[in-house]
């Protein structure tokens, strides 16, 4: 009982914010509601067909009811693992994390970043203020490490980020940097489950078949040859996120596919904990190593604060 007490409060939270965190062409609901006249801004147009990415198969499936409902391509880097933590290990996270200060971002959503300080555009970071990963995180990251791809996996940053359907959350299409965060793209997913919509800007065209049907060993001798097509810009794939569960994105998932949160998908509050690794550059042998050593000496201290 006092578990489910404990995890009803922290999914209630503050019911509104005092102000938002929007900037430029990004808005939620509240500065949106302040606006006067016409709406100046524009939700992200969604794409012309969806496809629902499969688990057990690694495929996207086109949607029933649509245009391309049983047709299917093979969507690799996806790696989903459900009931990564347990509810009891859930509430006592996001209590933690509302002990400490959660600042104003963009989308209607509120952040705690523990990680350098970063200029993407100008490629420089600061080390001065790190402090490390929170010591909550520690037994999140050495259970990682008991899972197949992520036996190595040692992050240099976690971002918390906070959504709530009555903000009107969202996160816009984007790519992760490259140049300091690595391969692996690792997220815990709390307090309610979401859709994460990937979609790419490539030109050319994806090639579908008959979607296969049962299991990925079934499909070895099972696919029949492609012999339809789609546009790229016109295809979204939504990949289910239970809560609870540890989603990991990889190659082409990681670095050609964009990934979204679409404000529609946001119905309770939920709180992402995402996790990075170094790139090469800065790993052994890489030409920035003496840096990412002293990164990863403090970030796995496991003694930070949110910055």
């Amino acid at each position: 009982m006092a578990a489910a007490a404990a995890a009803a409060a922290v999914a209630e939270g503050p019911e509104v914010l005092r102000e938002c965190g929007c900037k430029g062409i990004r808005t939620c609901l509240i500065c949106e509601r302040q606006r006067d006249g016409d709406p100046a801004w524009e939700l992200p147009p969604q794409k012309a067909h969806r496809f629902i990415y499969c688990p057990s198969m690694g495929w996207a499936v086109g949607a029933k009811e649509s245009d391309f409902e049983e047709w299917a391509f093979p969507f690799p880097g996806v790696t989903l693992i459900e009931d990564f933590v347990s509810r009891e290990e859930e509430a006592e996270m996001v209590r933690l994390m509302d002990r400490d200060p959660w600042k104003l971002s963009q989308s209607g959503r509120r952040k705690q970043d523990y990680g350098p300080k970063v200029n993407f555009r100008k490629q420089k970071l600061k080390v001065a203020d790190f402090t490390g990963l929170p010591s909550f995180s520690r037994e999140v990251v050495r259970r990682m490490g008991l899972y197949p791809g992520l036996e190595d996996f040692r992050p240099v940053e976690q971002c918390n980020l906070d959504y709530r359907p009555e903000w009107g959350s969202a996160i816009d299409p984007h790519l992760d940097d490259a140049w300091l965060w690595g391969e692996r793209l690792v997220t815990l997913s709390l307090l309610s489950s979401t859709v994460l919509s990937m979609s790419r800007e490539a030109s050319g065209c994806l090639l579908l078949c008959s979607a296969p049907s049962g299991s990925a060993e079934a499909l070895v001798g099972g696919v029949t040859a492609f012999s339809r097509s789609v546009l790229c810009r016109e295809v979204e794939v939504a990949v289910p996120v239970p809560r609870r569960s540890l989603l990991v994105l990889t190659g082409a998932a990681r670095h050609q596919w964009q990934h979204a949160i679409h404000r529609r998908d946001v119905t309770a509050r939920r709180v992402g904990a995402t996790f990075r690794e170094l790139s090469a550059e800065f790993s052994s042998r890489g030409r920035q190593q003496e840096l990412g050593q002293q990164l990863l000496q403090i970030a796995l201290s496991f003694q930070g604060r949110p910055l």
